[in-house]
Protein backbone atom coordinates (compact mmCIF):
# COMPACT_ATOMS: atom_id res chain seq x y z
CA UNK A 1 0.00 0.00 0.00
CA UNK A 2 1.35 3.42 -0.96
CA UNK A 3 2.16 5.80 1.85
CA UNK A 4 -0.15 8.81 2.09
CA UNK A 5 2.06 10.81 4.44
CA UNK A 6 5.66 11.89 3.85
CA UNK A 7 7.46 12.38 7.16
CA UNK A 8 10.74 14.26 7.54
CA UNK A 9 11.90 13.90 11.13
CA UNK A 10 14.66 15.95 12.73
CA UNK A 11 15.84 16.17 16.32
CA UNK A 12 13.86 19.34 17.06
CA UNK A 13 10.85 19.10 14.69
CA UNK A 14 8.91 16.89 12.32
CA UNK A 15 7.44 17.87 8.95
CA UNK A 16 4.53 15.75 7.73
CA UNK A 17 3.24 16.25 4.20
CA UNK A 18 -0.18 14.95 3.16
CA UNK A 19 0.58 13.27 -0.14
CA UNK A 20 -2.35 11.95 -2.18
CA UNK A 21 -2.07 14.33 -5.13
CA UNK A 22 -4.41 12.33 -7.34
CA UNK A 23 -7.33 13.08 -4.98
CA UNK A 24 -6.14 16.49 -3.74
CA UNK A 25 -4.75 14.97 -0.52
CA UNK A 26 -8.16 13.71 0.60
CA UNK A 27 -7.99 12.12 4.05
CA UNK A 28 -8.70 8.37 3.85
CA UNK A 29 -8.38 5.44 6.26
CA UNK A 30 -4.74 4.87 5.34
CA UNK A 31 -3.84 8.49 6.06
CA UNK A 32 -5.69 8.35 9.39
CA UNK A 33 -3.68 5.25 10.32
CA UNK A 34 -0.41 6.94 9.33
CA UNK A 35 -1.32 10.05 11.32
CA UNK A 36 -1.99 7.86 14.38
CA UNK A 37 1.46 6.27 13.97
CA UNK A 38 3.02 9.73 13.72
CA UNK A 39 1.19 10.87 16.84
CA UNK A 40 2.47 7.87 18.76
CA UNK A 41 6.01 8.85 17.81
CA UNK A 42 5.49 12.48 18.83
CA UNK A 43 3.88 11.50 22.11
CA UNK A 44 6.90 9.32 22.91
CA UNK A 45 9.45 11.90 21.71
CA UNK A 46 7.78 15.33 21.78
CA UNK A 47 8.74 17.76 19.00
CA UNK A 48 6.88 20.51 17.15
CA UNK A 49 4.98 19.24 14.11
CA UNK A 50 4.63 21.10 10.82
CA UNK A 51 1.68 19.80 8.78
CA UNK A 52 1.44 20.67 5.09
CA UNK A 53 0.11 19.29 1.83
CA UNK A 54 1.73 18.28 -1.45
CA UNK A 55 1.02 19.87 -4.79
CA UNK A 56 -0.23 23.27 -3.65
CA UNK A 57 -3.20 21.83 -1.74
CA UNK A 58 -3.49 21.21 1.99
CA UNK A 59 -6.38 18.74 1.93
CA UNK A 60 -9.59 18.90 -0.08
CA UNK A 61 -11.47 17.02 2.64
CA UNK A 62 -12.24 13.49 3.67
CA UNK A 63 -12.27 10.85 0.95
CA UNK A 64 -15.88 11.14 -0.28
CA UNK A 65 -15.87 7.65 -1.78
CA UNK A 66 -15.11 6.21 1.66
CA UNK A 67 -17.32 8.73 3.47
CA UNK A 68 -20.34 7.76 1.36
CA UNK A 69 -20.11 4.20 2.64
CA UNK A 70 -19.75 5.06 6.32
CA UNK A 71 -22.65 4.20 8.62
CA UNK A 72 -24.08 5.65 11.80
CA UNK A 73 -21.83 3.34 13.79
CA UNK A 74 -18.82 4.77 11.94
CA UNK A 75 -19.99 8.28 12.86
CA UNK A 76 -20.20 7.32 16.53
CA UNK A 77 -16.64 5.96 16.37
CA UNK A 78 -15.43 9.40 15.29
CA UNK A 79 -12.76 8.17 12.87
CA UNK A 80 -11.53 11.62 11.83
CA UNK A 81 -12.53 13.37 15.05
CA UNK A 82 -10.37 10.99 17.08
CA UNK A 83 -7.19 11.55 15.08
CA UNK A 84 -7.71 15.32 14.87
CA UNK A 85 -8.19 15.45 18.65
CA UNK A 86 -5.02 13.42 19.13
CA UNK A 87 -3.14 15.89 16.93
CA UNK A 88 -4.63 18.80 18.87
CA UNK A 89 -3.36 17.34 22.14
CA UNK A 90 0.17 16.45 21.05
CA UNK A 91 2.61 17.60 23.73
CA UNK A 92 4.40 20.14 21.50
CA UNK A 93 2.80 22.71 19.18
CA UNK A 94 1.41 21.89 15.75
CA UNK A 95 1.88 24.35 12.87
CA UNK A 96 -0.36 23.99 9.82
CA UNK A 97 1.22 25.40 6.65
CA UNK A 98 -1.89 25.70 4.51
CA UNK A 99 -1.48 26.26 0.78
CA UNK A 100 -4.50 26.01 -1.50
CA UNK A 101 -7.69 24.29 -0.40
CA UNK A 102 -8.41 23.19 3.18
CA UNK A 103 -11.97 21.95 2.90
CA UNK A 104 -14.17 19.71 5.02
CA UNK A 105 -11.96 17.32 6.95
CA UNK A 106 -8.93 19.17 5.62
CA UNK A 107 -10.18 22.37 7.23
CA UNK A 108 -10.90 20.51 10.47
CA UNK A 109 -7.36 19.14 10.47
CA UNK A 110 -6.06 22.71 10.12
CA UNK A 111 -8.37 23.89 12.93
CA UNK A 112 -6.72 21.29 15.19
CA UNK A 113 -3.32 22.98 14.81
CA UNK A 114 -2.05 25.57 17.29
CA UNK A 115 -0.86 27.96 14.57
CA UNK A 116 -1.96 28.25 10.94
CA UNK A 117 -0.02 29.96 8.14
CA UNK A 118 -1.33 30.45 4.62
CA UNK A 119 -0.66 31.75 1.12
CA UNK A 120 -2.71 34.05 -1.13
CA UNK A 121 -4.33 30.98 -2.65
CA UNK A 122 -5.41 29.45 0.69
CA UNK A 123 -9.12 28.65 0.90
CA UNK A 124 -11.06 27.38 3.93
CA UNK A 125 -14.54 25.92 3.88
CA UNK A 126 -16.83 23.27 5.33
CA UNK A 127 -19.13 22.09 2.52
CA UNK A 128 -20.52 19.20 4.58
CA UNK A 129 -24.21 20.38 4.65
CA UNK A 130 -24.19 20.32 0.85
CA UNK A 131 -23.26 16.64 1.09
CA UNK A 132 -25.99 15.88 3.59
CA UNK A 133 -23.79 15.71 6.69
CA UNK A 134 -22.30 18.05 9.31
CA UNK A 135 -18.72 19.03 10.05
CA UNK A 136 -18.39 16.60 12.95
CA UNK A 137 -14.61 16.30 13.35
CA UNK A 138 -14.00 19.45 15.36
CA UNK A 139 -15.33 22.40 13.36
CA UNK A 140 -18.42 22.92 15.51
CA UNK A 141 -16.36 23.61 18.63
CA UNK A 142 -12.84 24.48 17.46
CA UNK A 143 -13.81 27.03 14.83
CA UNK A 144 -15.86 29.17 17.29
CA UNK A 145 -12.86 29.14 19.66
CA UNK A 146 -10.65 30.48 16.85
CA UNK A 147 -12.88 33.00 15.04
CA UNK A 148 -15.85 33.51 17.37
CA UNK A 149 -19.33 32.01 17.36
CA UNK A 150 -20.92 34.40 14.84
CA UNK A 151 -18.29 33.91 12.15
CA UNK A 152 -18.13 30.16 12.72
CA UNK A 153 -21.92 30.00 12.42
CA UNK A 154 -21.85 31.83 9.11
CA UNK A 155 -19.15 29.58 7.69
CA UNK A 156 -20.66 26.29 8.87
CA UNK A 157 -24.31 27.12 8.15
CA UNK A 158 -23.76 28.53 4.67
CA UNK A 159 -20.96 26.15 3.62
CA UNK A 160 -19.25 29.01 1.82
CA UNK A 161 -15.51 29.15 1.19
CA UNK A 162 -13.36 32.03 2.48
CA UNK A 163 -10.09 33.22 0.96
CA UNK A 164 -6.77 33.99 2.62
CA UNK A 165 -7.53 37.68 3.19
CA UNK A 166 -10.74 36.89 5.05
CA UNK A 167 -9.11 34.06 6.99
CA UNK A 168 -6.32 36.44 8.04
CA UNK A 169 -8.80 39.13 9.07
CA UNK A 170 -10.76 36.58 11.11
CA UNK A 171 -7.62 35.31 12.87
CA UNK A 172 -7.92 31.86 11.32
CA UNK A 173 -4.50 32.47 9.73
CA UNK A 174 -1.65 34.08 11.66
CA UNK A 175 0.13 35.25 8.50
CA UNK A 176 0.15 34.90 4.72
CA UNK A 177 3.26 34.14 2.66
CA UNK A 178 4.24 33.51 -0.93
CA UNK A 179 3.76 29.78 -1.65
CA UNK A 180 7.51 29.35 -2.14
CA UNK A 181 8.13 30.87 1.30
CA UNK A 182 5.39 29.08 3.25
CA UNK A 183 7.43 26.17 4.57
CA UNK A 184 10.34 28.49 5.46
CA UNK A 185 7.91 30.63 7.48
CA UNK A 186 6.70 27.54 9.33
CA UNK A 187 10.30 26.53 10.04
CA UNK A 188 11.04 30.04 11.36
CA UNK A 189 8.29 29.54 13.95
CA UNK A 190 9.68 26.12 14.81
CA UNK A 191 13.12 27.73 15.18
CA UNK A 192 11.74 30.12 17.78
CA UNK A 193 10.20 27.19 19.64
CA UNK A 194 13.45 25.24 19.47
CA UNK A 195 15.29 28.12 21.14
CA UNK A 196 12.94 27.99 24.12
CA UNK A 197 12.70 25.46 26.92
CA UNK A 198 10.98 22.37 25.54
CA UNK A 199 9.36 21.64 28.90
CA UNK A 200 8.10 25.21 29.26
CA UNK A 201 6.64 24.99 25.75
CA UNK A 202 4.88 21.72 26.57
CA UNK A 203 3.43 23.13 29.78
CA UNK A 204 2.38 26.38 28.07
CA UNK A 205 0.39 24.35 25.55
CA UNK A 206 -1.08 22.30 28.39
CA UNK A 207 -2.22 25.51 30.11
CA UNK A 208 -3.71 26.83 26.88
CA UNK A 209 -5.76 23.66 26.40
CA UNK A 210 -6.94 23.42 30.01
CA UNK A 211 -10.62 24.20 30.71
CA UNK A 212 -11.31 27.70 32.02
CA UNK A 213 -12.48 26.24 35.32
CA UNK A 214 -8.98 24.79 35.92
CA UNK A 215 -7.40 28.25 35.90
CA UNK A 216 -5.62 29.76 37.77
CA UNK A 217 -4.84 26.66 39.84
CA UNK A 218 -3.32 24.70 36.96
CA UNK A 219 -1.05 27.62 36.05
CA UNK A 220 0.42 27.61 39.53
CA UNK A 221 1.02 23.86 39.45
CA UNK A 222 2.69 23.96 36.04
CA UNK A 223 4.79 26.94 37.06
CA UNK A 224 5.82 25.19 40.27
CA UNK A 225 7.35 22.37 38.24
CA UNK A 226 9.31 24.84 36.14
CA UNK A 227 10.41 26.99 39.07
CA UNK A 228 12.08 23.96 40.61
CA UNK A 229 13.84 22.90 37.39
CA UNK A 230 17.54 23.11 36.64
CA UNK A 231 16.71 24.39 33.16
CA UNK A 232 14.93 27.46 34.55
CA UNK A 233 17.90 28.30 36.79
CA UNK A 234 20.40 27.82 33.96
CA UNK A 235 18.42 29.94 31.50
CA UNK A 236 17.86 32.75 33.99
CA UNK A 237 21.50 32.69 35.07
CA UNK A 238 22.59 32.95 31.42
CA UNK A 239 20.18 35.86 30.93
CA UNK A 240 21.60 37.71 33.91
CA UNK A 241 25.15 37.09 32.73
CA UNK A 242 24.32 38.53 29.31
CA UNK A 243 22.82 41.61 30.99
CA UNK A 244 26.15 42.27 32.73
CA UNK A 245 28.06 42.52 29.44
Amino acid sequence: MAETLRVDAAADRVVATLDRPGVRNAIDHAMVDELHALCAELEATPRPLILTGAGGIFAAGADIAQLRERTGDDARRGINATIFDRIRHLPMPVIAAVDGFALGGGAELAYAADIRLGTPRTRFGNPEPGLGIIAAAGAAWRLPEIVGHARASELLLTARVIDADEALAWGLLSSVHDPDDLLAAAHAIADRMAANSARATILTKRALLAPRADHPAIDGELQAELFDSADKRARMTAFLERKKK
